[in-house]
């Protein structure tokens, strides 16, 4: 009977893990969304989104010492709590980089939005496609998504490398968009740092699911 009342509470965990999860995607989706539309109003849903990312963080991160302590799970129980404290971590870190983009955007809008080439409309859609899948590992239990996360973040960074370019040539080429070029630099920046900690989610997965500590695994590539 204690061991079904501990997994019932696993199961509690897990639930409102995903539910931080879903904070979380929300919150990357609007901020994107601010950017490309100018809408301030987007721009104040993530910040209200974050004080409930940050409670949410707390909430799962209680829970989940609490079962380390009274329960002293072994195995595949301590891995899988092990992963969702570091999950909740890098959900947490996914809600700032999101605020991140919100008040860059707030920054930009007294002034019109410049024709620029950027990739951000594109980055934000692979991101975003990124911590659905790492979530979508997480709930199935699945490592084969998580592997497939894990490739992906490989595209975002070339993504961002080729938004770098573009938009530094924008400074160079147009002083009077110095500004909005910078700051979408940085966004660009905001979005490779949210597909790094997608990928450190499906890691962690891995991690619950085989017991392999893959964070530091060369591909054949390197």
């Amino acid at each position: 009977m204690p061991r079904i009342h501990f997994h019932l509470q696993l199961a509690e965990l897990k639930d409102k893990l995903l539910a931080m999860a879903a904070l979380s995607q929300q919150a990357v989706a609007s901020a994107v969304d601010a950017y490309l539309q100018r809408d301030p109003g987007l721009c104040q849903y993530v910040r209200e989104n974050e004080t409930a990312i940050n409670a949410a963080q707390r909430e799962v991160d209680e829970m989940a010492y609490d079962l380390l302590a009274k329960e002293q799970p072994m195995a595949i129980d301590l891995r899988f709590i092990l992963a969702v404290i570091k999950i909740n971590g890098d959900l947490e870190r996914i809600g700032d980089q999101a605020m991140s983009i919100a008040l860059r955007t707030l920054d930009l809008m007294s002034d019109p939005a410049p024709s620029m080439p950027s990739k951000i409309a594109e980055m934000g859609a692979h991101a975003g496609h990124m911590i659905r899948s790492s979530i979508q590992a997480l709930l199935e239990g699945d490592v084969m998504v998580a592997e497939l996360v894990r490739d992906m973040d490989d595209e975002i960074d070339a993504l961002n490398r080729e938004a770098q370019a573009e938009l530094t040539q924008v400074i160079e080429d147009q002083p009077a968009a110095a500004q909005q070029a910078l700051q979408a630099i940085i966004i660009a920046r905001n979005l490779e740092r949210i597909a790094d900690h997608a990928t450190n989610i499906a890691t962690d997965v891995i991690f619950w699911i085989r017991g392999a500590d893959v964070r530091h695994q060369l591909t054949v590539a390197e």
